[in-house]
Formats: C-alpha cells, sequence, structure tokens
C-alpha cells in the first residue's frame, strides 16, 4: 500500500477518511489494524481487498496494482488471491454448510470442490454439520463454516473484519486459534480489523490508525523511532 488517501465529500465539504497510509506486508505475515472506533479501519480493510477505492495512493497485491485494473479483473482478483471472514458471517442463508465452502470453488471451476469443502470442513471441526443450514448453527459453528470458506481457496492473503465481534469470548478464542492454525498451516498472509488486544498481539504486527493516519506498525516509521531514541554516536 503505497500512500493511500480516501476523501469523500459531503455538503459540509471533503472528509479525509486515510491520510497517505502507507506499508507492505510480508508473504506469510500476520498483522492486525487497530484504532478506535471510526479511526478508518474498516475502510482500510475494504480498499486492500479492492472493494473500495481510494482518492490517491497504490495498493499492489503479489505485485498487481489492484486500481490500474477494472472492476470486473478486481474482482477476479479477489477470486484467485483474497479469502475473507466477516464479522456477521456472511453466510448463504438458502445453502447448506457444505454448499456455502463449496461455492467459491465453483466459481473457480474447480471439479472438486465438494471433495475440498468437505475436507476443510472438517478441518474446522464441522465435518458431522455438512448438510445443515445457517439458521440451524451456532455463531461460532457459522463463523467456522466462514473460515472453512475463505481458507478453501487457499488464498494468499485472508483479511477479518472483527472476526469475533459477534461471539463469546471462548467460541472467539477457538475461532481465532483456528485462523491462526489455518494462516500458519497454508502460508496466508492474515490482516484483521479487531478491538481485542489479545488478538493483536497474537499477530507478528499490530498497524495502529489514528484519525485516518498510520502512527506505527511501518517498517520504516519503527526504523525511524529506533535511529530517534537510540541516534547513531
Amino acid at each position: 500500500m503505497d500512500r493511500v488517501t480516501k476523501e469523500v465529500r459531503d455538503s459540509s465539504g471533503v472528509l479525509t477518511i486515510l491520510h497517505d497510509v502507507d506499508f507492505t506486508l510480508a508473504a506469510r505475515e500476520s498483522a492486525a489494524i487497530v484504532g478506535a472506533s471510526g479511526s478508518g479501519k474498516s475502510t482500510l480493510l475494504g480498499i486492500l481487498a479492492g472493494l473500495d477505492t481510494p482518492t490517491r495512493g497504490t495498493v499492489r497485491l503479489a505485485g498487481i496494482d489492484l486500481f490500474a485494473l477494472d472492476e470486473d479483473a478486481r474482482a477476479a482478483v479477489r477470486a484467485e488471491r483474497v479469502g475473507f471472514v466477516f464479522q456477521s458471517f456472511q453466510l448463504m442463508g438458502n445453502l447448506t454448510a457444505l454448499e456455502n465452502v463449496m461455492l467459491p470453488l465453483e466459481l473457480q471451476g474447480r471439479p472438486d470442490a465438494r471433495r475440498a469443502a468437505t475436507e476443510m470442513l472438517g478441518r474446522v471441526g464441522l465435518g458431522e454439520r455438512l448438510g445443515h443450514y445457517p439458521r440451524v448453527l451456532s455463531g461460532g459453528e457459522q463463523q467456522r463454516v466462514a473460515l472453512a470458506r475463505a481458507f478453501v481457496v487457499q488464498p494468499e492473503v485472508l483479511l477479518a473484519d472483527e472476526p469475533t465481534g459477534s461471539l463469546d469470548f471462548a467460541t472467539g478464542e477457538t475461532v481465532m486459534e483456528l485462523m491462526f492454525e489455518l494462516n500458519r498451516e497454508l502460508g496466508t498472509t492474515l490482516v484483521l480489523v479487531t478491538h481485542d488486544r489479545g488478538i493483536a498481539a497474537r499477530c507478528d504486527r499490530q498497524i495502529r490508525i489514528e484519525a485516518g493516519r498510520l502512527v506505527s506498525g511501518a517498517p520504516e516509521m519503527e526504523a525511524a523511532a529506533a535511529r530517534a531514541y537510540h541516534p547513531a554516536p
């Protein structure tokens, strides 16, 4: 992400939601985007996914400049390279757990969609719930279906927006343990928005946003702070 700015205009003028946000994530890295409500965290996540467009700046995924592409091409990149986990699960209510997890594979034309989805649901502990619809699953079970759906395509990047926000503590812990385990096993870069300090502390890096500005978490910022604290003799 290179000097990304997001502005919106309303009757009072121009509101800057993100201002010159600049950082790079390494393959397999886990990063938590933290900050107060309204600081721009979810907007930042949406731009990383190519779901929202910046006013200025560049976002590259595996060397691909997302905003040099049209919407159809960005959607194709997301389908092939990005997984999503949302606080509200975003499952299709008219599809079973198995069908929800098969869906992204079928959109890719994968002939092994049923087998791969069945294996992934087993991996998250739902091998006995394949034929159940979301309405009869608990919140934790629905989030595990969402995890299976996100990871089944083996994405290069997984983006998660408050993935435990609607779960109780114990269930949230179980879900996050699964997420970090799959992150390690599949080598997926993990980026999550969270208010939970414990979850953020488990990530390799914390990227802090305040009032739309990056205040910590970029390697170059940390290096500059270290130089200021330990000046050269």
